[in-house]
């Protein structure tokens, strides 16, 4: 796998991905446990596509995770709450540049088995939570930062007033039939934002995101 890795940082830093703490991580996590057995190879595990997870869910490309997790600019003392834990992927990467991380997935089976992947690890800053994610988790609110791993038709308000003053929120975005990944900062209570990349997300199903899947368009 470490060709693979090393062929991946190399793609990702021609990208654009130039925070020395992120790439170490990405080095770091291994990310063949967190996708099907049948995917775990290198060209697939460090490709530039996503890969499914069950449940038509995805886990991200890699460059995604890099991009997403850079823009939110993490310190060792931020508190993160992420909507849509998917694979445990995102949340491990998170787990290493923050202080603690709460993840949200609607899908039982996909937390437990992201959970999993996550203590066999030995990650312990994580906290998982079953539950709507568009209605954010106020218990251990504000947050530091946020990042929606689902595209949204809107910023989910809940989400924006649980983020801690001062805070930043990384969201795709759907606007007129095509996504953005969009960077949210608050700052004096008021919502700044500035689109960073085309994305491809899944919907973020929810009371504030899409109430339900959308059937597939030919």
């Amino acid at each position: 796998m470490k060709k693979g890795i090393d062929k991946l940082i190399e793609k990702l830093m021609s990208k654009g991905i130039n925070d020395r703490k992120v790439l170490e991580i990405l080095r770091k996590v291994p990310r063949e446990i967190f996708v099907e057995q049948p995917l775990r190879s290198a060209e697939l595990c460090y490709g530039e596509t996503p890969l499914p997870i069950g449940h038509s869910q995805t886990i991200s490309s890699v460059y995604t995770v890099a991009l997403m997790t850079q823009a939110l600019d993490l310190s060792k003392n931020h508190k993160v709450l992420e909507i849509g834990t998917g694979s445990g992927y995102q949340a491990a990467i998170l787990s290493f540049l923050a202080a603690s991380v709460f993840t949200i997935e609607r899908i039982r089976d996909l937390s437990l088995k992201a959970r999993s992947a996550v203590e066999s690890l030995n990650i312990h800053n994580i906290t998982f939570i079953i539950g709507d994610g568009t209605i954010g988790f106020n218990e251990y609110s504000p947050y530091d930062r946020i990042l929606i791993t689902a595209c949204s038709p809107d910023i989910p308000a809940p989400l924006f007033k649980q983020l801690n003053e001062g805070g930043t929120m990384v969201i795709p975005v759907e606007r007129n039939g095509s996504q953005s990944i969009c960077l949210i900062e608050k700052k004096n209570g008021v919502m700044h934002s500035k689109d960073i990349a085309p994305a491809n997300f899944v919907k973020l199903i929810g009371k504030n995101g899409y109430e339900t899947e959308r059937p597939q368009q030919f």
